[in-house]
């Protein structure tokens, strides 16, 4: 049974969620289509405010303002309406999630949202998955976000009946809620810190002589593998070097 939690309007959160013995239930194919259809559908249903989502090959982040206190009917209907929709797309009738109850941080300050849009952003970079936010080719909200442009997405054709009462497609706006502040000084700062962030990250890598694993990797891996079995190549050695 899940441990009650506190749920009162006008918060921010950091929800993050792992699929079942993290495999790669999430890895990016007909999953961005998939996950962006039942987040935006869930969110319209509930009024929550989507503010930046990540969904990396065996786990989410979202950051998500719940200005009524519908988040627990928000993540109840998300995670049930795409589980069973990628459980028909992998062929799949087991646990979709983990059996760990979904982790809500509830995000107190400025800084402390800040800080968070900033992990979640750089996430499939921190974790030597590609070497920039804009190569990660799962779902990714920063550039939406970061441009105003709206998420869309289509009716899953593998799960959803043709003629049901599900809308055929669905948009939704990243919103920069006021509590933070003006949206143009909020997305600055975030443009700011997640290239320093990465600048960082690159840094670091090439120092320690790592690589990351690539997209076409990350594309390839099977879904039902998990991440202790697929690691990124090392640097080649280069002359006069020690092996």
């Amino acid at each position: 049974m899940s441990l009650p939690r506190q749920v009162l309007p006008g918060q921010f959160s950091l929800v993050t969620r792992r699929c079942a013995q993290r495999q790669f239930l999430l890895r990016p194919d007909d999953t961005n289509n998939a996950f962006t259809y039942c987040l935006i559908e869930a969110a319209q249903r509930c009024q929550i405010d989507v503010v930046l989502p990540c969904a990396l090959s065996n786990h989410y982040h979202a950051v998500i303002f719940d200005r009524w206190g519908t988040y627990p009917a928000f993540l109840e209907h998300f995670h049930k309406l795409f589980a069973r929709s990628q459980n028909a797309l992998r062929g799949r009738w087991e646990s979709f999630w983990s059996s760990e109850q979904v982790c809500v941080v509830k995000l107190v300050s400025r800084e402390d949202v800040m800080d968070k849009l900033v992990y979640t952003a750089i996430n499939p970079v921190k974790d030597g998955l590609v070497d920039r936010v804009d190569h990660w080719p799962g779902v990714n909200g920063l550039h939406a976000l970061l441009t105003g442009r709206c998420l869309r997405a289509e009716r899953p054709r593998h799960f959803f009946r043709r003629d049901g009462v599900m809308p055929e497609a669905v948009e939704l706006r990243l919103t920069v809620p006021a509590e933070l502040g003006p949206a143009a000084d909020v997305l600055k700062e975030l443009r700011q810190r997640v290239a320093a962030v990465v600048a960082a990250i690159g840094a670091e890598r090439q120092r320690a002589g790592q690589r990351v694993l690539g997209r076409r990797a990350v594309l390839h891996q099977p879904w039902w593998g998990t991440a202790d079995k697929l690691r990124a190549p090392a640097k080649p050695a280069t002359a006069g070097s020690r092996s």
